[in-house]
């Protein structure tokens, strides 16, 4: 009877891990995602699913492409620049960038970049986030500004130390006005500002059941955005 009663649990655990609803999926994520994407997503998946255990990394953009193709990651939250053929993409966010100031002084209700130009700018590498850094480069020239930058850093929370600290001004994702954080101030900008999209990637070639749930939650909840080409 023992035997008996084992092996159906067996065969039970099997047929959930077949139809993705059992095991663990590893999700990385940007810093971002925390406060707009992940929040919307991951109850739903969880309460629909409730045998499967999602490990959560958080990293940067541009490690995440290669722990996908490795394996070390089924899924994961970035700001898309080149798509890379060997990854799907599904655009799930898009919002404007807005203006973190150090609150000890005063500032426009909207600045616009030739007024922030005249500080320092702190600012993700390029290499970590090419979509983001290049997004804020290109407003303030076509604003009329060539921006000076002071510091880099890849942690959005460290930027906004920063930025309480007075080491600078910076352009962040509007989601992060979330991040209460004493000194920072945020404005939105003269034109509304340039916006950046988070997109769910996972490996194309992966037909994991788990990994194809975890897709489909994440289409569900954020349909009618057309897949990056």
């Amino acid at each position: 009877r023992r035997l008996l009663r084992d092996a159906e649990a067996f065969r039970s655990g099997a047929r959930q891990f077949a139809a993705g609803e059992a095991g663990t999926i590893a999700v990385g994520f940007v810093s971002t995602a925390a406060y707009n994407v992940l929040p919307r997503l991951l109850p739903r998946f969880r309460a629909r699913r409730p045998g499967v255990r999602v490990v959560l990394r958080e990293a940067t953009s541009d490690v995440q492409p290669p722990a996908l193709l490795a394996g070390d990651l089924d899924a994961g939250f970035l700001i898309p620049s080149t798509p890379d053929p060997a990854l799907a993409y599904l655009p799930v966010h898009r919002e404007r960038l807005i203006a973190a100031l150090p609150a000890r002084r005063r500032w426009p209700a909207r600045p616009d970049a030739k007024r922030l130009a005249r500080e320092p700018l702190i600012l993700f590498p390029r290499s970590v986030a090419p979509a983001l850094h290049d997004a804020v480069l290109a407003w303030c020239r076509n604003g009329g500004a060539e921006p000076a930058i002071e510091q880099e850093a890849v942690q959005m929370q460290t930027i906004v130390s920063l930025v309480a600290a007075g080491m600078g001004i910076s352009l962040v994702p509007a989601s992060l006005a979330h991040l209460r954080r004493t000194g920072v101030v945020y404005r939105p900008l003269a034109d509304g500002g340039p916006a950046v999209s988070i997109a769910l990637a996972w490996r194309r070639a992966d037909d994991s059941p788990l990994t194809r749930a975890f897709v489909g939650e994440a289409r569900s909840q954020f349909a009618g955005n057309d897949p990056i080409r």
